[in-house]
């Protein structure tokens, strides 16, 4: 099974030994996305609601980038700094499905890189 690297400079470039994502076997393995600006290099700081904008933002590029959209996602994990912040979280990624939505679940974890509030990875399908 060969497997292809998916790399864009409109999101964030990784900050470990990883890809942004990975084709392989028909799926396409996102990697956690931060609300990091690529354009910069900075993390967004406005607001929980503009961090999960970005996040969404950067995931949107990757999807372009493997020739594919939000409707090729069949499974998201969202991990956040505090519960409290679920609700405008889910509202904003909400936004971007408009219809069926992914499968999905959501936990509040220590800690997240750069010191975030929202990462947010995606497994979607090369074809529906």
């Amino acid at each position: 099974m060969p497997k292809e690297m998916i790399q864009t400079n409109l999101a964030p470039a990784p900050i470990g030994p990883y890809n942004q994502a990975v084709k392989a076997n028909g799926f396409i393995f996102i990697s956690g996305q931060i609300p990091i600006d690529p354009a910069t290099g900075e993390k967004v700081t406005t607001g929980i609601e503009d961090e999960t904008h970005m996040v969404m933002k950067n995931i949107a590029a990757i999807l372009a980038e493997a020739k594919i959209s939000f409707s090729h996602i069949v499974k998201t994990t969202i991990l956040l700094s505090d519960m409290s912040l679920f609700s405008k979280v889910n509202e904003v990624y909400g936004s971007y499905f408009t219809d069926m939505p992914p499968a999905r679940e959501t936990f509040a974890v220590k800690g997240l890189p750069r010191g975030v509030n929202v990462e947010i990875s995606t497994t979607a399908v090369a074809e529906l």
